[in-house]
């Protein structure tokens, strides 16, 4: 299995090839979802290319935000620059990057981010049907799930040692919606680190993960059908990438890792194994003044472990000393089967002492910090000749110049460049109405809303619920779990729910795209697929996504520009879901015997938390609310039901969008202040 390292800066990057990663990704300045790293310029991507080939490494970047149209041309750009470099593979998020990156370098690799939210076997599939040759799997898996996906897709990359986000990634819109920090534009503001409590402990963190360690579960990962191993830590120190990864090639060789080690460098009250065992307990924990004291202490003799270059290949010489002839050097790396020449000065009669194979041997052997090892030498040298030190010494450099390119060159990938230039898709003219689709937690809300809305989406549970209640049945959308935890299952549901004639699929991740597409329904693109341009739209379209849902983290007129072939919406009415969560922060505070339904920050604000089937939901504290005039450019708005009853649903649905609604905590989102103007894209934008 490949360790995967992580660089945030060049040290990084250094640190993690010297202590043994076979592959590490990095973020550039631009479109990397940690741009409060120190990343790479464009120069430098170009230095890390060649020293990675050199050490037999992979580079993958990471190109994992979601972008905008205004920055489809610079995106393009940059993909065709670091593809002219070599780069091993694209991480990707964004619909619309997919979309550029194939139209751009067709024959590049992608990995799919953790952040598309693929975490079951169709997921796998449909990621694979578009091309993508890795996945990274959603961390909330246990190690029975990873090896169900491991069969649906050519390669499984997992995280094995890092920081744990307490929302599923990709479905966190906290910091984005407090701070105007989108973790999905790389500059989460980590809210999730800050104070909430259930209880109304202002100084409880119950949002903040311990960090994952899997390294003592190697026997098990290795049955997993995993292909690569993921340190987290980007914004980390090459302290620590050296350190994480020179345990995790210790464990993947049969030892026992110093994981106490790895908890002084960095770590919250130690380390969790996640959701690999499938159990959830201990795992919150915050960063507290002992772990930053033994970090200090450690980080000196770790710098050790990447002090000096490893010798990593062999150098096998062959000199030939003729009178009247250039001096010839070969050299030989078995490793890679490359032979180079090099030649040098005529050489002299000897004064003294001719030159022999000895001598050549202990120059020719100063091999120093290179990543060559001496392998000897042999050779032909004409009786009572010599040649200067200085010329044996010019003869290796050149030979090892020779040879680091050789490899770096053969560990370089060339790719088809195109001249694509990315042009704004056509877009579906508007229908004259906007669509008003009520989205209900009930069948009993479905009943009251029916009147007024012309699509009801229900959770699947409650379909046959609302059937029965006599609701219209062609109205009728499944809103399936956003979190599957039995894929089988679900689509057992669907397929039931199917037959019954409700032909509507609201699809909330990947799987549900391949899913819906098996049963040949009608399929509604929701909010987490996070879609922000036109080429997303195109993308979907394509796929078989019938109209699409617009990302609430952009501004009205942002979304307004958009050019979808398929209906767009947004959603106009409710309360915002922050956080897709595994381990409900409430039970593990109090329990869910005493559940409150919320947690309060330090502000005193509440945010509600409401549970289903294995996962959890906090939604915003404010409730979101939309004019007429401000959703009449699209396609359909959207109203999210809470806990409304029937007379403040059909006070808000009677007339919708009316500037008369009266309700406490009103906001307009981020639909107006949008977020903060990320300094990695500034330039692009």
């Amino acid at each position: 299995m490949e360790i995967l390292a992580p660089a945030g800066s060049f040290e990084s990057l250094e640190s993690a090839l010297r202590c043994g990663a076979d592959a590490v990704y990095i973020g550039g300045k631009y479109f990397s979802a940690r741009g409060n790293a120190k990343n790479f310029s464009d120069d430098e991507i170009a230095d890390a290319c060649r020293l990675c080939h050199l050490y037999g490494a992979k580079l993958y970047i990471a190109v994992n935000t979601v972008i905008s149209d205004n920055e489809s041309d610079s995106f393009c750009k940059y993909i065709k620059y670091t593809s002219s470099l070599g780069i091993d593979a694209y991480i990707v998020q964004d619909w619309g990057c997919i979309y550029l990156i194939k139209k751009c370098v067709p024959d590049a690799v992608i990995h799919a981010s953790t952040q598309m939210t693929i975490h079951t076997p169709k997921g796998a599939e449909f990621a694979k049907s578009l091309g993508f040759s890795r996945i990274v799997p959603a961390r909330e898996l246990s190690s029975e799930k990873i090896q169900e996906i491991s069969k649906y897709i050519p390669e499984t990359e997992i995280f094995v040692h890092g920081a744990l986000c307490m929302s599923v990634s990709g479905q966190c819109y906290f910091s984005a919606m407090i701070g105007s920090r989108s973790a999905n534009r790389g500059i989460c503001g980590q809210a999730c680190r800050l104070p909430f409590s259930s209880c109304g402990n202002k100084k409880f963190s119950a949002l903040s993960l311990k960090d994952l360690s899997l390294l003592n579960h190697m026997r098990e990962i290795k049955k997993c059908g995993v292909c690569s191993l993921k340190i987290e830590g980007r914004m980390k120190r090459p302290e620590y990438v050296a350190s994480a990864v020179t345990e995790t090639k210790k464990a993947l060789c049969g030892q026992v890792p110093d994981t106490d080690m790895l908890k002084s460098v960095f770590s919250r009250d130690g380390f969790t194994d996640g959701y690999f065992t499938g159990k959830r307990n201990h795992m919150f924990g915050t960063r507290v003044k002992d772990d930053v004291i033994s970090a200090k202490d450690l980080l000196p003799s770790i710098r050790e472990y990447y002090k000096k270059q490893p010798q990593i290949y062999s150098l096998e010489f062959e000199i030939n000393i003729n009178e009247n002839q250039k001096s010839r050097l070969s050299a030989y790396c078995p490793e890679y089967n490359i032979r180079i020449d090099t030649e040098g000065d005529i050489p002299e009669k000897a004064l003294k002492k001719p030159l022999d194979l000895e001598y050549a041997g202990k120059q020719l052997s100063k091999l120093g910090d290179t990543l060559f090892r001496y392998g000897g030498v042999s050779g032909e040298i004409s009786e009572g000749l010599t040649l200067k030190a200085s010329e044996l010494n010019n003869l290796r450099r050149e030979a090892v110049r020779k040879m680091q390119d050789k490899i770096t060159e053969k560990n370089t990938p060339q790719y088809l460049i195109s001249e694509y230039s990315p042009e704004i898709p056509h877009e579906k003219i508007k229908s004259k109405n906007t669509e008003i689709r009520i989205q209900c937690r009930n069948a009993v809300q479905a009943q009251t809303a029916e009147p007024f809305a012309d699509m009801l989406i229900i959770p699947a549970d409650e379909c046959i619920k609302a059937v029965e209640l006599g609701t219209d049945i062609n109205k009728i959308c499944i809103a399936p779990p956003r979190f599957i935890n039995d894929e089988n299952s679900e689509i057992f549901k669907i397929q039931n729910l199917k037959s019954m004639g409700i032909n509507h699929l609201l699809c909330v991740n990947p799987a549900y795209i391949q899913i819906g597409k098996e049963l040949g329904m009608i399929l509604h693109g929701g909010f987490g697929l996070n879609v922000t341009n036109s080429f997303s739209c195109r993308m979907l379209a394509e796929s078989g996504i019938d109209d699409i849902t617009l990302s609430f983290e952009m501004k009205l007129s942002q979304l307004r520009k958009i050019k979808s072939p398929v209906p767009k919406g947004i959603i106009a009415y409710g309360q915002l879901p922050l956080m897709l969560v595994r381990n409900c922060p409430i039970s593990n505070e109090s329990g869910c015997a005493k559940c409150t339904n919320s947690i309060t920050d330090r502000t005193g604000r509440i945010f509600p938390v409401r549970c289903s089937g294995g996962y959890a939901e906090i939604f915003n504290s404010d409730t979101l609310f939309l004019n007429r005039n401000e959703f009449s450019d699209f396609d359909f708005a959207i109203i999210m039901l809470g806990d409304e009853d029937s007379g403040q649903i059909k006070e808000l649905a009677g007339n919708f969008g009316s500037n008369d609604f009266k309700n406490s905590n009103l906001t307009k989102g981020l639909y107006y202040r949008g977020i903060i103007n990320d300094t990695q894209n500034k330039k692009a934008e």
